[in-house]
């Protein structure tokens, strides 16, 4: 029964385009309201994710199953939709299914009083859509089409409360900073295909073992490949997007920031064959990653607003992958992927919950919560654990593997990097931590329970499942014995962590006179609380220059060329007008004027015609 289950595992998207068609009706009702598509919705997710594990425990320690439908055909063309279900495509798809499930059931209990419920929902299950196909999928193609829907999905959902004017900019930002690097990716697709004949991952694998391109041409292709998923995953110098995307629900947050941007990673980690093709493609790739990674980490320390340290803290996560991804450590990537969605989502749930009892999101007015809030707190540190590099959490095996990986190979200054973005990182988690549950309680926080069992529940789930993924790893036989495991790289990590959290809490955890930033320099605060003034660079270096070009050229069609078509048109009615007013009606006048152009028709014709046998008679 299983067996069956598997083959049909390529109509798993299909659940969720159920749902959205089920929330259709619900848009439109008012008397009821539209709760009932959001529990469809979440039958249809439920649904889903039974359907992954059954076909996950059908293909668990067999090979992949490959499926192959007809998609189009003209003349001698022929495209197929291929499928790979392999055990780590459904793992994938599990967590995808299983923490958008989480968030669905957040979004009851953060978004009970907004009527745009149908709307909501529909827009969740077309990310669950898009996303499962894409790791289902084994075309770089459909990938592609698939992070084109993931896309519009992201325009549609920052800009959910579309009547606020900084959610309609951060839409927009959003979409068209994706589609500077969706454009440049589909070049690099069409210029790949002719080279390998395939957009197969697995074909493109094989090809890729056999180096059949160097020099200039891997270069470009593989720059172009890096392009799409350094939009996706926020990443220098694409990455403002995240920051602006902030402005939609936050049950919507949990969601991208835990798996729809990982996805756009996952299309990166499956192009490595690929992209390791060329030494500058990698070494661009590790350059892309660690600014991003260490400039993330630093302004998620300057930042008053839990949505921005969340944001830029994502950014620098995914700036590992890349490193991974650079130094060929596919194993590696996967694994921090895998830690990091599950870590991410209860942390930002955790958060979630704090601004849904207390109506705001500015940690300067937060504060004395732990003893109100238990629950969240707890989930917070499993979740800030879950990132770090501290035993025996995931977060920990992930960037050791990582580290002994660079270590052995090498590369000194990216090892030392990865400690530090680790240390940074621990520093800004727990700043965070003590100035929402530590001190005293402030005017916005003094009255504040825990929220709604909707919020409280699936953000508990999150946490135990951070706590759980080390012991899934163990049972999967994936994780070494601890004592022989940790090894020196190992202790570096957590010396670099136990520096951070150390140092977070002196400065923000211990009550004193003088603020922390009154022990830095004012420039640097600044720096960094303002993104390194990346988006006035971007005002003055790109913006203005292209619409001061924009100005120029509409000035020039508004009064140059259109100026010519109205002066036209105006020559044309004015002299309408004046033979109008001319004419008063008289035959007799009509045949003068007849008249005197025809005699004026000849005299012309006539000198013409003289003029003529004039030159013919010098001739002879």
């Amino acid at each position: 029964m299983a067996e069956v289950y598997l083959r049909a595992g390529w109509l798993i998207p299909f659940y969720s385009l159920l749902g959205i068609l089920l929330t259709i009706p619900w848009m439109s009702v008012r008397r009821t309201g539209p709760r009932p598509a959001g529990y469809l919705n979440l039958a249809t997710t439920v649904l889903a994710l039974v359907h992954a594990l059954l076909a996950l425990s059908a293909v668990w320690g067999q090979e992949p199953l490959r499926l192959s439908i007809g998609w189009m055909q003209v003349a001698d063309l022929s495209i197929e939709l291929p499928f790979e279900l392999s055990t780590l495509n459904l793992v994938a798809v599990v967590v995808v299914t299983t923490l958008n499930l989480l968030a669905q059931i957040y979004a009851i209990g953060y978004m009970e009083m907004d009527w745009g419920w149908a709307r909501l929902y529909s827009l969740l299950a077309l990310f669950e859509a898009g996303m499962t196909a894409l790791l289902l999928c084994d075309s770089v193609f459909f990938s592609y089409m698939m992070l084109e829907i993931l896309t519009l999905g992201t325009y549609l959902i920052v800009g959910f409360w579309f009547n606020q004017p900084r959610v309609v900019t951060g839409a927009r930002d959003a979409f068209l900073t994706k589609r500077v690097g969706d454009l440049i990716l589909l070049m690099g697709l069409i210029a790949l295909y002719p080279l390998a004949g395939t957009w197969s991952y697995s074909e493109l694998a094989q090809w890729s073992s056999d180096q059949p391109i160097e020099g200039l041409t891997a270069t470009l292709v593989g720059l172009a490949l890096l392009a799409g998923p350094i939009s996706k995953c926020a990443q220098f110098p694409l990455h403002l997007w995240l920051d602006s995307a902030m402005e939609g629900p936050l049950p919507t947050t949990i969601l991208r920031n835990s798996v729809v941007i990982p996805v756009g990673a996952w299309v990166l980690i499956k192009l490595t064959p690929v992209l390791a093709l060329s030494p500058v493609v990698d070494t661009v790739a590790v350059a892309i990653g660690t600014i991003t990674a260490i400039g993330g980490a630093l302004i998620s320390i300057a930042q008053i607003d839990t949505k921005r340290v969340l944001s830029y803290l994502t950014s620098a996560f995914m700036g590992l992958i890349l490193i991974a991804v650079g130094t060929s450590q596919v194993g590696v990537a996967y694994f921090l992927l895998m830690t990091f969605s599950v870590a991410i989502a209860a942390l930002i749930a955790s958060t979630g919950s704090i601004v849904f009892t207390c109506v705001t999101q500015d940690l300067t007015l937060l504060g004395g919560l732990w003893s109100r809030r238990p629950v969240t707190a707890l989930s917070f540190i499993f979740g800030a654990l879950g990132i770090l590099g501290l035993p025996p959490f995931g977060g920990f095996w992930a960037m050791r593997f990582l580290e002994t990986g660079l270590w052995y190979d090498g590369q000194i200054l990216p090892f030392a990097i990865v400690l530090a973005i680790n240390g940074l990182c621990a520093f800004s988690l727990v700043r965070m931590f003590c100035l929402i549950f530590v001190g005293q309680p402030k005017a916005m926080s003094t009255r504040a329970p825990e929220p709604l069992w909707a919020i409280v529940l699936p953000m508990a789930i999150m946490a135990a499942l951070t706590l759980h993924v080390p012991i899934m790893l163990q049972t999967l036989k994936l994780l070494p014995i601890m004592q022989t495991a940790i090894g020196e790289t190992g202790l570096l990590l957590i010396w670099s962590t136990m520096l951070g959290l150390g140092l977070g809490f002196v400065f923000y955890g211990i009550q004193r006179e003088k603020l922390p930033a009154d022990y830095v320099p004012q420039w640097m605060t600044n720096l960094f609380a303002y993104d390194f003034y990346t988006p006035g660079l971007y005002k003055n270096l790109l913006i203005w220059p292209v619409a001061s070009i924009a100005s120029v050229f509409d000035w020039v069609e508004r009064y140059i060329i259109d100026g010519l078509v109205n002066l036209v048109g105006a020559l044309s009615l004015l002299s309408g007008e004046t033979l109008k007013y001319s004419n008063p009606g008289r035959s007799q006048l009509y045949v003068l004027t007849i008249t005197v152009c025809i005699v004026l028709l000849g005299i012309v014709m006539t000198l013409s015609t003289m003029k003529n046998l004039g030159q013919l008679t010098a001739a002879f």
